[in-house]
């Protein structure tokens, strides 16, 4: 009975020796996570076209496998949202120290993956689509300019 005893206290031990280090490796891990995230580069000019055109790219596949159109757009700009916020935190080169939230990216995702699937694929494109985008597009020159 004593070598039972032993050994289960011995067991009790090693149970509480696991657990504390599968504790600290879970923490050291969790600041890996912290100090990557802090380690973020905000996208550059190539980076952002890149995913414009894998965007615009998947949009064309989408939409000729008989895709309903808004939902190809949709997942694409999902997409191109999350690859920046995961890969650059949100943050793009050209704005500096800002950062866009996920609707943000998404909303100028959409418009970019449009502007892109015109030039690749603009048999693809509903003319409600085009139209919108081209008025859009006619806007912001407009306001650049001012």
């Amino acid at each position: 009975m004593g070598i039972i005893f032993h050994s289960n206290r011995i067991l009790k031990l090693l149970g509480i020796g696991i657990i504390i280090s599968f504790s600290l490796c879970e923490i050291n891990t969790i600041n890996k996570q912290i100090k990557a995230e802090k380690n973020l580069i905000a996208a550059s000019e190539k980076d952002i076209f890149l995913y414009r055109q894998m965007g615009a790219s998947y949009l064309c596949i989408a939409s000729k496998a008989e895709v309903d159109f808004d939902k190809g757009l949709g997942i694409a700009s999902a997409t191109f949202a999350n690859v920046i916020i995961g890969k650059h935190g949100g943050a793009i080169k050209e704005l500096g120290d800002e950062k866009l939230d996920k609707k943000r990216l998404y909303n100028a995702g959409t418009f970019q993956i449009v502007g892109s699937a015109l030039n690749i694929c603009p048999e693809s494109i509903p003319m409600k689509i085009k139209n919108d985008y081209e008025k859009r597009l006619k806007r912001l020159v407009k306001q650049s300019k001012k």
